[in-house]
């Protein structure tokens, strides 16, 4: 199965989720993030989150959710709220609504990753 999770910048949420994704799902689902306001880098707070865990999220360039993005995925997992969450047009939507790291202590962010 194809994951595709949203948010809007595709920075903080969306890519704790893939990571995570694909880590444990050890190559039985492939999982991917986008976003509709792709910030500048993956938050400062998140990659060292990550890192704790084992996972190194250092290469992760935050990406624009396209029709590439939506074709490719079986499912959306929208990371962020409905009001302000990308929109999936043809894609099965599943909602996981998770607070934004973004300038978040890194305590709150490993509540948020865990």
């Amino acid at each position: 199965m194809n994951v595709l999770f949203v948010c809007v910048a595709n920075s903080g949420r969306s890519v704790t989720a893939e990571r995570i994704l694909r880590e444990i799902a050890h190559g039985r689902h492939d999982a991917r993030s986008a976003g509709s306001e792709p910030g500048g880098a993956t938050h400062p707070q998140v990659v060292e989150a990550l890192r704790e865990i084992g996972i190194d999220v250092s290469d992760h360039v935050p990406r624009r959710l396209d029709q590439e993005a939506l074709e490719w995925a079986d499912v959306a997992v929208s990371t962020c709220s409905e009001e302000v969450c990308p929109v999936t047009p043809g894609v099965r939507r599943i909602s996981w609504v998770f607070d934004d790291p973004k300038n978040l202590p890194l305590e709150r962010v490993r509540e948020i990753r865990d």
